[in-house]
């Protein structure tokens, strides 16, 4: 690999390009890349990649009610059409068209009251759902920064990537561990977990010399990349099925899957 495809790589600009937020010469010079060196487009592909395991194990379900509402808050009121009394020949019949003229502008001041009152009501629910859709974009900025976070550290070149499967006990569970020495991060991608009875559960552990240090509990309901506690030294990982809660003491003879970390 040459020294400026080196340099291409080592830049910002492929996960930038990723997210969507480089500016129209860099798109250009990005996707240049990916389509004249192979190197650029391999890695290209691993991080697309990642990006998609990321944003799966982050992946929720806007409020369904949140666009009804707003929709129905925003509804266009009727109008009243006000109709004049044709002209008359008589002042019998000028008194008569002024007096329903003087009942339909009541009328018509009354609804128009109503109506004003249905807008203030309005308006309430609108700041209300406004208030709501701010906190959410709050709740997603702060999701896109740990996303982003995640994605950095599986994009880390020091970061070791792990693929613990089950044993004869849970034959359908498979877990990838990424991590890193050098930043002392760890994560676990629990990709597929067996269901157990609801008085158990899986409990991970982290083998350190003559003892076993409890990481904690996978969830079997739930596939997400999660980080685990850090563990200097460690020489292997283990999965056990433990009682609902955990253990303290590893289950050994409960191990459904383990893995060496050992050079």
């Amino acid at each position: 690999m040459n020294d400026k495809i080196n340099t291409f790589l080592n830049s910002d600009l492929v996960d930038k390009y990723l997210v969507g937020i480089t500016n129209a010469e860099e798109t250009v010079l990005v996707e240049t890349y990916i389509s004249k060196y192979p190197e650029v487009k391999n890695a290209y592909n691993t991080l697309q990649q990642n990006l998609e395991i990321v944003a799966k194990s982050n992946a929720i379900e806007a409020p369904e009610h949140i666009l009804n509402d707003i929709l129905s808050a925003i509804d266009e009121k009727p109008v009243i059409a006000l109709q004049t009394a044709p002209k008359q020949k008589t002042w019998y019949m000028f008194g008569i068209a002024a007096s329903i003229t003087a009942l339909i502008f009541a009328g018509s001041t009354f609804m128009f009251y109503l109506n004003n009152q249905d807008l203030l009501r309005e308006n309430e629910i609108i700041a209300e759902e406004i208030f709501d859709l701010r906190s959410d974009i709050d709740q997603n900025n702060k999701m896109l920064s740990d996303i982003m976070q995640q994605f950095k550290q599986l994009n880390n070149p020091e970061t070791q990537k792990y693929i613990i499967k089950g044993n004869e006990r849970a034959k359908n569970l498979k877990t990838v561990a990424y991590i890193n020495p050098v930043e002392k991060t760890s994560m676990i991608d629990v990709v597929s977990l067996p269901q157990l009875p609801e008085e158990q559960c899986y409990q991970i552990w982290a083998e350190v010399q003559d003892k076993m240090v409890s990481l904690g509990i996978l969830n079997e309901s739930e596939s997400q990349l999660i980080p685990l506690p850090y563990t200097e030294n460690a020489l292997g990982l283990s999965i056990t099925i433990e009682p609902k809660g955990g253990n303290e003491n590893a289950s050994v003879e409960k191990s459904v899957a383990e893995i060496s970390l050992k050079k």
